[in-house]
């Protein structure tokens, strides 16, 4: 399939783009904006858009197994969940809350759809991440959820089964040493049409699966925020993360890093905790990463090497992104095709 080299989508007063989504087969590609989900074609001629969410609708993935749109979507009371409520109601209150939104994206044809009033999004409660946030200091440094991703389990065939893979965000704190893992939950999404529902976001619902069937480690070293962007590639079969760097001087702090997806995970002790965990190993350029540009807004992965990567635009009007065609070098690691 050919694809064009840039599609330009903007500007939205929502909210920068936090992520990009493609449905190859029907030329569609969706943009998370924050607050807002917006769908196109290739040309960037807008199909429609999707608001009224209170919360950060972070990274999203389209699963091709049920044409659906997925992503993080938290509420919280931190500086982040405060500075949306006084952009989009400042009189709203809201809970603690973490979930996975998915979009039914067949229904979004007109612009200014409502994701709780028009049935175009329902979601699946995360309690584990609830309760790693609102442990005491924030357990492992968790500030929530952003990155998401679909993909066989690590160490598996790339034709294998595919779970949802959920990143946590990461605060920045320079005085802990128990912050220096990303770290990935894994669902089987299979019985999610029973755990989804419609959100009240001013009385939310807590319907979600029990646990993980896996939770994972990467030692990375502590990164702002942690990964912004999650996306796997069946074409090098590696897992990318794009974070924005960390800060802490005795590590490299850099923008991408490489999981290998052909490895399974490892259990063993957790460098700055006293426990072990299942944990994967980097590949590429291992710790050391790529300081490439671009990524934490948004990447996909085509297939036989190429990937659509948000280029972020800001201006007076609001946000915006570029999208660019790359191909993976594996030293740079993208190149613009």
């Amino acid at each position: 399939m050919e694809y064009p080299r840039q599609i330009f989508c903007g500007p939205w007063k929502t909210g920068h783009c936090q992520g990009i989504a493609v449905d190859k087969s029907k030329g569609f590609i969706y943009y998370s904006f924050t607050t807002a989900l917006i769908k196109t074609d290739f040309s960037g001629h807008v199909i429609g858009s999707v608001g009224g969410l209170l919360g950060h609708l972070g990274c999203i993935d389209f699963h091709e197994a049920d044409g659906r749109v997925y992503g993080s979507l938290e509420y919280k009371n931190d500086e982040i969940g405060q500075g949306i409520l006084a952009r989009v109601s400042p009189d709203a209150r809201i809970r603690n809350a973490f979930y996975i939104a998915i979009f039914d994206v067949d229904k979004i044809d007109r612009m200014d759809m409502d994701a709780l009033k028009d049935g175009v999004m329902r979601a699946v409660y995360l309690k584990d991440v609830a309760d790693d946030y609102l442990a005491p200091g924030h357990r492992y440094g968790c500030s929530g959820i952003d990155g998401t991703g679909f993909g066989p389990m690590f160490g598996c065939a790339p034709d294998s089964k595919e779970y949802l893979f959920v990143a946590y965000g990461i605060y920045s704190d320079n005085s802990r040493t128990d912050n220096d893992y990303q770290i990935l939950l894994a669902y089987d999404t299979r019985d999610w049409d029973t755990l989804a529902q419609p959100l009240f976001q001013e009385a939310p619902h807590s319907s979600g699966p029990e646990a993980p069937m896996a939770r994972l480690f990467v030692y990375t070293g502590n990164t702002t925020y942690g990964v912004q962007n999650l996306e796997y590639d069946a074409f090098t079969r590696q897992w990318f993360m794009a974070v924005y760097p960390g800060k802490k001087p005795e590590f490299a702090n850099p923008s991408l890093f490489a999981i290998d997806g052909s490895i399974a995970p490892e259990m063993r002790p957790l460098k700055g905790l006293e426990s072990s965990g299942l944990c994967l190993t980097l590949s590429g350029n291992g710790m050391a990463g790529w300081n490439f540009k671009w990524g934490a807004t948004g990447l996909c992965a085509l297939g036989d090497g190429y990937y659509m990567i948000s280029h972020e635009q800001k201006g007076p009007e609001g946000d915006a992104s570029q999208v660019c065609l790359y191909r993976y070098d594996g030293q740079s690691p993208f190149v613009e095709a």
